[in-house]
């Protein structure tokens, strides 16, 4: 007597499956990351025209231009920094409400959408990522009670 009856395909075990979305996030971090650094920080602190430009636009000049730059790249570094992950997309997240609300003020909500569609992975990455904040806290407490 034969067997008639296919074999399922096997799907992706449950394993599988969290190292997918583990390394598609992760991407995703890296990507950010280099978006942060390389095209918008940079450009921020080296004074490029379109950016020291934009600022003086704002009223907010270099001083502006470079805080701003700095927290860029110090978030697009933090973003690769595991116990700081969820934090610096928080912070990213932050910057972003800014932006998009600079956008609309200053700049008659031209470029409007770009900070809403960079928070929508930065947003993921915060809560994919929370559970450092807790390693962070633990690591910040042991510190001040040492120094």
């Amino acid at each position: 007597m034969s067997d008639t009856t296919a074999s399922p395909t096997p799907t992706p075990t449950a394993a599988a499956r969290g190292r997918g979305l583990r390394t598609a996030l992760r991407v995703v971090q890296v990507l950010l990351a280099v978006f942060f650094a390389v095209a918008s920080a940079l450009p921020k602190l080296v004074a490029h025209s379109s950016a020291s430009g934009t600022f003086a636009e704002m009223g907010w000049g270099d001083a502006g231009m470079y805080t701003i730059g700095v927290l860029e790249l110090a978030g697009a570094v933090a973003l690769l920094v595991p116990v700081l992950q969820s934090v610096a997309a928080t912070a990213l997240s932050a910057l972003m409400v800014g932006a998009f609300v600079v956008q609309l003020t200053c700049f008659g909500g031209e470029n409007a959408a770009t900070p809403l569609i960079l928070m929508v992975p930065l947003l993921a990455v915060a809560r994919a990522r929370r559970g450092h904040n807790e390693e962070l806290r633990r690591l910040v407490r042991a510190r001040g009670r040492r120094g």
